[in-house]
Order: C-alpha cells, then sequence, then structure tokens
C-alpha cells in the first residue's frame, strides 16, 4: 500500500521515484557509444536497403595486449642474454690462467775489449768487415718459425705466442726511443700486469741485484754519450716454442743485435767515426690463454751480453758504450765483497778480437 500521498497503484512508470531512478547513475558518454558492438542505421539506410535496423560493428583493436605481448617478449630475450653472458663471459676463467708471474730473472754481463775500439765513417764498410756482414735489417732478422701445435695449444696459439714474443723483442731492442730516449712504455704495455710492480720499480730505482736492471728488460745506451750513427741495426738468431704444461706456453728467444753507435759531441759528432756495438740477448718468455688473448707476456728470464764496455762502469740503469778510438778503462769490475750475503757477484767478461771489425 502506498504512502498517503502516493497513488493506490504507487508511482507512475516515468514519474520522480519511478523505474529510471536506478538507471540514473548510468552515462551514456561518446567513448559508451562508440564501443557498442551494436550500431543502428539511419532511417535514411533502413529507407534505401530495408535493411535490419541495427547492424554488428567490427571489433575494435585495442593495442595493449600486442605491447604487453612485445614487452614480455624483450624482457625474456634480455633475461636469457643475461643467463648467455654469465656463462660465456670473456673474463670468466680462471681455469684459464696461469699462476701468478714469477719476477724477471735477469743477469747484464759486460764485455771489455782487448785493445782500442776500431771504427770507421763509412757504416757500410763496418758492418762488411764484421761479423754481422750476412745478418739481416731491423725486425727481419727476427724470423718467426713456423708453428706447430701442442698437445694443449692450436697452431694459432703457438703463432700468437711467437708473435707477441718477437714484438717484445722489436719493440725493446730496434725502437729508436728507446735504444736512446727515455721512452719505456712500448715496452711496459706488453708485460704482464703481475710483472709490471717489478718493472716500475727497476726503473725508479735501478739496482745489481739481479731482479732490477733496466738494461735486462730492454736496451739502451747513454744518450749524453752515444747515438745511432745508422738506424739499420742488424739482427740474427732464433725463435722456439714448447708447452711446459696444459695452460703454459713458453717462448726462447737468442738474437744478437749490432748497432752502429757514434760519439755525442755537438758538431764533431757530425765527422766522429763511427764503432760497432754487440748486444746479445737470451730471454724466455711465458704466456697463459689470458696473456695471448690480452697480447701480453711474462718475461720470466733475460740474459745479456754486451760490449765493448769497460767493467769498471755500472751497466745497470744503460750501457756506456766504448766508442772509436776508447779503450776500456783500467782495473776490473767493481769489487765483489764473499763476505756480504746480501750482495751480488759483479761479472765481466772479454771481447774476442774476432768479434770486432777488421777496419
Amino acid at each position: 500500500m502506498g504512502g498517503s500521498g502516493d497513488p493506490p497503484e504507487g508511482t507512475p512508470e516515468g514519474g520522480p521515484g519511478g523505474g529510471e531512478e536506478e538507471y540514473r547513475s548510468v552515462v551514456f558518454d561518446e567513448s559508451f557509444i562508440r564501443a557498442a558492438r551494436l550500431q543502428e542505421f539511419s532511417a535514411q539506410e533502413r529507407l534505401a536497403d530495408h535493411a535490419p535496423a541495427v547492424r554488428r560493428r567490427a571489433p575494435v583493436r585495442r593495442g595493449l595486449s600486442r605491447q604487453a605481448l612485445v614487452l614480455v617478449l624483450l624482457i625474456a630475450i634480455a633475461f636469457g642474454t643475461a643467463i648467455y653472458m654469465g656463462v660465456r663471459h670473456p673474463y670468466q676463467g680462471p681455469a684459464e690462467s696461469g699462476p701468478p708471474a714469477e719476477p724477471l730473472r735477469m743477469t747484464v754481463i759486460p764485455l771489455a775489449p782487448e785493445g782500442e775500439v776500431p771504427g770507421t765513417g763509412d757504416t757500410d764498410h763496418l758492418y762488411a768487415s764484421s761479423p754481422a756482414a750476412q745478418f739481416r735489417i731491423g725486425a727481419e732478422g727476427i724470423p718467426l718459425p713456423a708453428a706447430r701445435r701442442t698437445a694443449h695449444f692450436s697452431d694459432g696459439q703457438v703463432t700468437n705466442a711467437l708473435s707477441i714474443a718477437k714484438d717484445y723483442i722489436v719493440r725493446s731492442s730496434l725502437y729508436p726511443e728507446v735504444l736512446t730516449g727515455d721512452q719505456i712504455r712500448p715496452v711496459r704495455v706488453l708485460l704482464d700486469p703481475d710483472q709490471l710492480d717489478q718493472f716500475d720499480q727497476s726503473f725508479a730505482h735501478p739496482s745489481a741485484d739481479g731482479r732490477h736492471a733496466p738494461t735486462g728488460w730492454l736496451v739502451r745506451f747513454d744518450s749524453s754519450q752515444a747515438q745511432l750513427a745508422d738506424r739499420s741495426i742488424r739482427v740474427q738468431g732464433t725463435l722456439q716454442a714448447a708447452e711446459t704444461d696444459a695452460s703454459t706456453l713458453e717462448v726462447t728467444a737468442d738474437h744478437t743485435f749490432v748497432y752502429a753507435l757514434r760519439a755525442v759531441a755537438g758538431e764533431k759528432a757530425k765527422t766522429a767515426e763511427a764503432s760497432l756495438f754487440t748486444v746479445r740477448r737470451e730471454l724466455h718468455f711465458r704466456f697463459d690463454r689470458e696473456d695471448l688473448r690480452l697480447h701480453q707476456t711474462q718475461l720470466v728470464v733475460s740474459y745479456v751480453q754486451a760490449g765493448p764496455l769497460s767493467c769498471a762502469e755500472d751497466s745497470t740503469n744503460r750501457l756506456h758504450p766504448l766508442l772509436a778510438g776508447q779503450t776500456a778503462k783500467e782495473g776490473g769490475p767493481a769489487g765483489t765483497d764473499p763476505y756480504a750475503t746480501g750482495g751480488t757477484t759483479a761479472l765481466c767478461g772479454s771481447l774476442a778480437p774476432g768479434s770486432q771489425p777488421k777496419v
């Protein structure tokens, strides 16, 4: 029964408080209409085609699902790449690297002439009259041998080790800026990082202790005393590679270098006679797979003989060649105290007359 103010049948349909009250919150806005699946034909369309009152609209394509699919795919690819790089990362692989590099052990032996150092103004004649007459010039005198694979290293890895060793020899024995200048970086960049502290200590505080002589790392002359008279340095020697264990290759180098030098004395140096200076270097290089990958090496043994030098001169930091017309200073090498347990034994040899040019 209705209220006192309502008709007996209740509120009329369509009137205030009628059936439309429950639809007042529904708003048929433009987006709602556009999203409808059914669309009413216009009156003109119905008259012309006698079509049904409504037609079904094609579903609206939404981009969200496709974008979400692409996003998921990208995430999956990134995740897979991260896993792959974690497994195959080039810097990962302690098993590929050998033990830490050993300190370089070095010996530098000066060779004193028995008489006056021969010289001439013609460097070609100087070389031709010496045992270096058939030596090749520069890096051509350091040919690479045929590379043969070992039990654990391929042909390419053996060739790589030989090439790095040759590169070190060329930079440390033939570069003019190293021989008569103060450049050491061309050599330093080829060393295994484990040896850099020893290398730097050698040049900061040279010592004849068999560990810290700059002339054990490279060839360099006293630039205030001698200069190159000819940059066509003569070279002859050999390279050999062998496997020492499953993770290590070793290259042995034995080369003789012959330099034409002239005194540094202002204008007189232009007319000063040239003389030959000979250095024999026996070097032992060691490589693990990390060294081969990074084009670096471990120099573990350096045995150097050089002359003509005076045994009384210190050959630790630089070589002080005896030039044309000079003779060795009187007296032998620096004194050695056999009772000093921390000291080193001074070594000096005699330069055979047959090793000098016949001028």
